[in-house]
């Protein structure tokens, strides 16, 4: 077997198992992947110098196809929301994927899952394809290349798209899996060509270890004010948290996943992954720039077929395009993934219903009742089967899917450190406002940075507040700069009576899917609930 590129010679390939391979290709960095993928046919290149691949078939994480072994070590696993396979099942698929590679070329990286020392898992990362080992070099943390000769891995993921998993033998759905045994810290991928399942299982597997270490996991993007003032973004894909972070105000910390303990916010990445359908110069200029530049990887975005220039309107192939690039593309970002205690807790929510206010004050128990609820619209492809149109959500700790433990851990650490850290909390709807979608617009994002900077620099808190009539939260009745009718919802519907009716069916639902969760909170969380009896008149 040949091995080229910079690595541990003691600790290879073969200690995973791996044997009869062709090759494999050690830590490559953009040029040599680059080289790889466009002579295999895997990406083209577009005209800035961006790597552009397409997903085929998957254009977004499958949760459905996601699996976690069940055994003595996962036991305090949230089986409610996660699906299960057997060490059996495990084993045999394990067997499988190293068949499935023999006589292969296979790309490894050596790469850290987390910022701060402290917590981060070390993670290997054997790949099918060049443009897969490029996108999860640019999504982790690269290490000093004097550490790469001694690095002995904590996480191996192999991720082979071309590996068809049978439900039969192996326990999974379809020919698609992603399979997590949490005891050998091992995850399999098979059967899809999206890259962001990789990713998310370094998250998923954070999510898993860190609360008994004392760091809470979390889905947010993070960056942090001149005066050293840390805020923190909650929400699902397509919600802003990578936009509204990428603030050219603010130092970047992180745009997907970070912990938050002792010492304060750390960065589980050392990349970002932006939504990338209608991205233009004017309202995102430092992701425009990022994605448009020698070392960025596009993801089922359409080409000229002439000039080659990206066209980030066309959501032909899918309305979940994707760029992966460098934290330091953004001129502004953090060298060290680090930020000491956050002062605001922003948690997004892209209403599909156009009900909730575009920024509503929370109280501590407030915060957690939604941290809890994660209520959003998902965005057609960021899932499988999702359709053309946002559907509501509700996804727990705004994450649902990369959540192995029951989500009362989660929030019971969010509140302790809210309380702890004294820290504001804020519900913005990055969402439609004026209607609902199909109806209404999408909420102007000079109005969402108007609002955030303001409650961000303190001077939200200053103003005159009103007490929503359906959810109970603090809503700033008037904002320099920002139109007063945005501020209170029903007064940019035409048919008010049409908006109580809306925003009364959306008290209903987060009652109903608040319910399983009462038996779990205190009695200031059951209180923080939209009113009860606005859903049954």
């Amino acid at each position: 077997m040949q091995e080229t590129g910079v690595r541990n010679g003691a600790f290879g390939a073969d200690k995973f198992g791996l044997k009869k391979l062709k090759e494999v290709r050690w830590n490559l960095g953009a040029p040599q992947l680059y080289q790889y993928s466009l002579s295999s046919g895997e990406a083209v290149l577009s005209a800035d110098g961006s790597l552009c691949a397409d997903t085929g078939e998957f254009t977004g994480r499958s949760p459905k196809d996601k699996f976690t072994v069940r055994d003595v070590s996962t036991e305090k696993m949230w089986w409610a929301g996660n699906q299960s396979i057997t060490s059996e099942q495990f084993d045999a698929l394990y067997a499988d994927f190293l068949t499935h590679a023999e006589g292969m070329t296979l790309f490894a990286q050596d790469l850290y899952g987390g910022a701060d020392p402290s917590f981060q898992i070390k993670t290997r990362v054997f790949t099918e394809l060049a443009w897969h080992s490029l996108f999860i070099r640019t999504l982790l943390i690269r290490p000093e290349a004097a550490d790469l000769a001694s690095f002995v891995p904590e996480l191996t993921i192999i991720d082979l798209p071309s590996f068809r998993a049978d439900p039969k033998r192996h326990g999974c759905k379809s020919e698609n899996v992603v399979a997590i045994d949490f005891a050998r810290k091992i995850v399999l991928i098979g059967g899809s060509y999206y890259a962001g399942e990789m990713k998310k299982s370094v998250f998923t597997t954070l999510n898993y270890y860190l609360p008994a270490k004392g760091v809470l996991p979390m889905h947010c993007s993070a960056n942090v004010g001149p005066d050293g003032d840390t805020a923190i973004f909650f929400g699902l894909s397509g919600t802003g948290k990578t936009t509204l972070s990428a603030d050219p105000q603010r130092t970047l910390i992180g745009d997907d996943e970070h912990g938050w303990g002792k010492d304060g916010v750390f960065n589980f990445e050392g990349g970002c992954y932006a939504k990338c359908i209608k991205l233009s110069p004017e309202a995102e200029p430092e992701i425009f720039a990022a994605s448009n530049r020698f070392g960025a990887v596009l993801e089922n975005v359409v080409l000229d077929e002439r000039t080659r220039v990206p066209d980030f309107d066309d959501g032909s192939k899918t309305e979940n395009t994707r760029s992966a690039y460098p934290l330091d593309f953004i001129p502004n970002a953090s060298r060290t993934g680090r930020a000491g205690q956050p002062k605001n807790v922003v948690m997004l929510a892209a209403d599909a219903f156009g009900v909730l206010p575009p920024i509503a004050k929370l109280t501590p128990a407030q915060a957690m009742y939604h941290f809890l609820s994660g209520y959003t619209a998902k965005v057609a492809g960021t899932e499988r089967g999702l359709g053309n149109e946002p559907q509501p959500e509700f996804s727990t700790c705004f994450g649902s899917p990369f959540l192995p433990l029951d989500p009362s851990v989660y929030g019971n650490m969010l509140r302790e450190l809210i309380a702890k850290h004294n820290v504001d909390c804020w519900l913005v709807n990055t969402g439609w406002t004026g209607g609902k979608y199909g109806t209404g617009s999408r909420m102007p994002i000079k109005v969402t940075r108007a609002l955030l900077t303001a409650a961000l620099n303190g001077s939200l808190r200053n103003v005159e507040f009103r007490t929503d009539k359906y959810f109970g939260f603090a809503v700033p009745t008037a904002l320099p700069g920002v139109p007063s009718d945005i501020l209170n919802p029903v007064n940019t519907w035409q048919d008010k009576a049409e908006f109580d009716k809306t925003a009364r069916a959306l008290v209903g639902m987060f009652q109903k899917n608040f319910a399983k969760f009462e038996a779990q909170v205190d009695a200031d969380v059951r209180a923080a609930a939209p009113e009860v009896k606005l859903a049954a008149e």
